[in-house]
């Protein structure tokens, strides 16, 4: 989404008019859930899907009249028997998407693009609000910045997951937290533009320079070359923040655990064998006194056993594990 919003304001400030399609509330098999998103201008789609197929067709044929006429407005689909089949679908579905509807050099909405910038900048959750109703207008909260640009109850319950509240659909679009990812190596560098693509923030730290290029790790938030055996001097890590610990040696990720455990990380993630995993814990619990309750928080092996072996294959099942827990801890 922050990448979508980045198009919007350029968009909007270089005189084009948009409309934002939004997925507001879908039952059976439909293609994407609620909060699926995609931008279409003049000339048709620019960013994003709702899923593809027959709702996304139809979509950019609605978002194209809805340019024309300059309204926004929202559409009912309900997925027909060729529509199911043309999808590979086994059941039908319905879904319903709100066609917001963006003037050209629209003040509002580019302000609130630049806002919502400035709360990725400061890694605070973000909630992006819009007005389903008549105006369709957007607004935002964050804990720092209140209700921004709509008016909405202050009691409005806003959750991790996207949902409509009466005229208002709520989505959160930044959460606080980053992934820490400890060892600059051949998996990491894979690991990092993955998880970078699929919304996740990283930060990455190792103890050797050249392992801290920042051309080994394109989207990453920052890279560290720090003491691994001093982490409190270089970050902080909460319960709202990932780990994944992949250094040079048994040795340093010891260390590492020692520390970040501590911490209670919402997820921590090891490479290593599960007999590597045995001995280590058994010296974080008697030599470094760690609880079994948070070694319990480790993961190892880390990933999803896809019985990849390759950097790459390793880095695709450690981010596919990344967005199951993600997507479970916020309720989906």
């Amino acid at each position: 989404m922050r990448n979508m919003l980045k198009i919007i304001h350029n968009k909007l400030t270089h005189g084009e008019a948009l409309v934002l399609v939004t997925v507001i509330a879908s039952s059976g098999a439909t293609p994407r859930g609620a909060g699926a998103r995609m931008l279409v201008g003049k000339e048709g789609r620019i960013c994003g899907t709702i899923g593809g197929g027959a709702v996304e067709y139809r979509s950019e044929q609605i978002a194209a009249k809805v340019l024309a006429e300059k309204t926004s407005l929202g559409h009912d689909f309900t997925l027909t028997k060729d529509d199911v089949q043309n999808l590979g679908m086994i059941c039908g579905g319905a879904c319903n998407v709100f066609f917001h509807y963006i003037p050209a050099g629209d003040e509002h909405t580019i302000m609130l693009c630049e806002e919502a910038e400035e709360q990725f900048r400061k890694g605070n959750a973000l909630w992006l609000l819009t007005d389903v109703g008549e105006n369709g207008q957007m607004g935002l909260y964050a804990h720092d910045l209140g209700y921004w640009g709509i008016l909405v109850s202050d009691s409005l319950p806003l959750s991790r997951h996207p949902e409509r509240i009466g005229d208002i659909f709520a989505e959160q679009i930044n959460a606080p937290g980053k992934v820490y990812v400890f060892g600059g190596g051949h998996v990491a560098q894979e690991l990092v533009p993955v998880l970078y693509h699929v919304g996740f923030r990283c930060v990455v730290m190792d103890d050797r320079a050249e392992f801290t290029k920042p051309e080994l790790f394109p989207g990453a938030e920052s890279i560290i070359c720090g003491d691994l055996t001093r982490l409190e001097d270089y970050i902080s890590i909460g319960n709202e923040d990932y780990v994944c610990v992949m250094t040079r040696g048994h040795s340093h990720d010891t260390v590492v655990q020692a520390q970040v455990l501590k911490c209670h990380p919402t997820y921590c993630g090891v490479i290593g064998s599960p007999h590597k995993a045995a001995g280590v814990r058994k010296t974080l619990k008697e030599e470094y006194g760690l609880t079994d309750e948070e070694l319990d928080l480790v993961t190892t092996p880390i990933g999803l056993p896809i019985k990849g072996e390759t950097p790459a294959e390793i880095a695709i099942s450690i981010a596919a594990q990344m967005i199951l827990h993600r997507a479970e801890r916020n309720g989906l």
